[in-house]
């Protein structure tokens, strides 16, 4: 325990090395540690500013050899402006209502996690999820999670997202979708409305995990900039 703080210094591990599932020929390691504690919170803030991402109870970040492929990006929520193709998809997902719950699963959002993953992560890491899976990714929280539901005017399920708050932004942990649902662009539609939610809060930044360049996975994050990125100076701007 610092003695300054009064907070538990966390313990971290690595991993063996992995196929990178974002860059061909590529291996990755993480570096992790458990969040855990009366001072979960604080831990996954300082965590989350440091460049980790969270998983249930488990906080990690990129430590491969000789690559440095990802980097923390997030919005910087008052530079964002809607460009003309944002604004078509607020209009097109204008009849969707978001309800903040609390973290806990149900059949109807794992059958449609299935078959997001089913049509858009086929062979993933993820696609294998079975029901005591997703509970587990969803309740095992020790710190400020919400989930949101997205429901159209018949009250059908269209899109989740399970999200942290922080105490400068939110940070976007997981979201899927209907999969059939393409002329919505739900994916861009939650980041979109979330940045709206940051903003009516008066929170700085919106968290969306991990940028890579070269990968098409994580590419299209670029688009919602004016983005910052972690840098060894820092969170810089992310340059155009």
């Amino acid at each position: 325990m610092n003695q300054h703080t009064g907070y538990r210094l966390p313990s971290f591990f690595i991993t063996e090395p992995s196929p990178c599932p974002y860059l061909d020929g590529r291996m990755e390691r993480k570096l992790f540690t458990h969040i855990v504690g009366e001072d979960a919170n604080s831990m996954n803030n300082t965590l989350t500013h440091a460049g980790f991402r969270r998983s249930q109870t488990i906080a990690y970040r990129p430590a491969c050899d000789k690559c440095a492929a990802c980097r923390s990006v997030r919005v910087v929520v008052d530079n964002f402006s809607l460009s003309r193709s944002f604004r078509r998809i607020l209009r097109r997902n204008g009849d969707l209502t978001p309800t903040h719950i609390a973290p806990q699963s149900t059949r109807e959002q794992f059958d449609l996690l299935a078959r997001y993953l089913d049509q858009r992560h086929a062979g993933g890491g993820m696609s294998d999820m079975s029901v005591p899976d997703y509970m587990s990714m969803v309740e095992e929280t020790s710190v400020d999670t919400h989930l949101i539901e997205y429901r159209d005017t018949q009250n059908t399920l269209k899109a989740c997202l399970l999200a942290d708050r922080m105490a400068d932004g939110l940070s976007l942990v997981y979201s899927f979708f209907d999969p059939d649902a393409h002329e919505r662009s739900l994916g861009s539609f939650i980041i979109l409305d979330r940045i709206r939610h940051a903003q009516q809060l008066g929170l700085a930044y919106l968290y969306l995990g991990y940028f890579i360049a070269d990968s098409p996975k994580m590419a299209y994050k670029k688009k919602f900039g004016p983005l910052e990125a972690l840098t060894d100076d820092g969170w810089q701007p992310l340059p155009v």
